[in-house]
């Protein structure tokens, strides 16, 4: 059995996407946004949605399960896993926030910071504390070359 983690990251991308998508429209008022934020929306979305996928392919090819309290057989150090440890969790925050800008709707950028915190916090510590129990020294070789969200 893989790591006791509570909840599935994908299920909570997407209710907070709903969640948010009710609240902005029908509660918090749109505050106007330059439209050049709007256009680096578009580059985000368009930029998450080709991670998740670089992501998920890389899980496919591997033959591992995505789902996080699943059992894993080895560790994907290629592709965007060279440069990230959470390429598929940082697509999901990243949609999220390139929605607010896109949109202009609060509650977008609400969740995306709510869901960093909650994988970054809950998720992540679990997983890799999993992984050290599973593979040892060559999770650890691979936390020290590898940042955890690509640029931090």
């Amino acid at each position: 059995m893989g790591p006791a983690i509570k909840g599935n990251p994908l299920q909570m991308f997407v209710y907070l996407l709903v969640l948010s998508y009710v609240v902005g429209e029908f509660i918090i008022p749109k505050y106007t946004l330059i439209s050049l934020l709007n256009i680096a929306g578009l580059i985000g979305l368009i930029s998450s949605l080709a991670l998740f996928f670089s992501s998920l392919n890389l899980f496919n090819s591997y033959k591992e399960n995505p789902k996080p309290q699943t059992h894993t057989k080895r560790i994907i150090k290629t592709g965007i896993f060279a440069y990230c440890r959470n390429p598929m969790y940082m697509a999901f925050i990243l949609f999220h926030f390139s929605m607010f800008l896109t949109f202009e709707n609060v509650a977008y950028f609400l969740s995306a910071f709510g869901l960093f915190i909650w994988i970054n916090n809950f998720v992540i510590p679990k997983e890799e504390r999993y992984l050290i129990e599973t593979f040892g020294e060559e999770y650890d070789r691979y936390l020290d070359a590898v940042k955890k969200w690509m640029f931090f």
